[in-house]
């Protein structure tokens, strides 16, 4: 299960594509996640998913 709190969603999904996924499409696939539903989440908090860097990072 992942975290509901953007901020608590954010660190988590960062270290996971810091240490276990090349994307966040892997890490979706992998997790049975909807890459969408994270990149609304975080966006509404100000976090934009940077592929080249593979975090999020503010906008």
């Amino acid at each position: 299960m992942i975290p509901k709190d953007p901020f608590m969603l954010l660190s988590y999904i960062n270290t996971q594509l810091r240490d276990n996924y090349e994307s966040l499409e892997e890490l979706c696939d992998a997790m049975g996640l909807s890459a969408q539903e994270i990149l609304d989440k975080l966006e509404k908090v100000g976090y934009r998913y940077d592929a080249e860097s593979n975090r999020f990072s503010n906008l």
